[in-house]
Formats: structure tokens, C-alpha cells, sequence
């Protein structure tokens, strides 16, 4: 009786584009239907992700934070 092989064949991940700050943390947040909202507009006019739009967000709090320590 012949044996038979079973062969798999496992494809490696495909990498995105590479860069200098990867993106390995998740965060969720808890929004009103208004903030939602805002967010998504946001998100239209500039051509932008969720995630940029917040990362952009945070960059400007930043910015006033450290102004105000100067």
C-alpha cells in the first residue's frame, strides 16, 4: 500500500511599507456619536485615516503642552 505525504505550504506574512516608527501599539477610546462625527469629516476633507487624524491630534495637544513650558 502506497503512503501518502501531506505537504504544506505556508505563505510568509507580506510586509507592508517599511519605516522608521511601526505602528505596534493598539489603543481604543471611548467617543460620543458627536466625536464620531467630527472625526469622520475630518477624515473626508483632509484624505486622511482615523489613525492619522488622532495621531495628528496628539501631536498638536503636544506642541501647545511644550509651548506652555517654555
Amino acid at each position: 500500500m502506497a503512503r501518502l505525504k501531506e505537504v504544506v505550504i505556508v505563505e510568509k506574512k507580506k510586509m507592508g511599507r517599511p519605516t522608521d516608527s511601526p505602528k505596534t501599539v493598539t489603543k481604543r477610546a471611548r467617543m460620543s456619536e458627536g466625536d464620531v462625527d467630527k472625526l469622520r469629516l475630518c477624515c473626508q476633507r483632509l484624505d486622511k485615516s482615523e489613525s492619522d487624524i488622532i495621531r495628528m491630534g496628539i501631536k498638536e495637544v503636544y506642541r501647545k503642552i511644550m509651548n506652555e513650558e517654555s
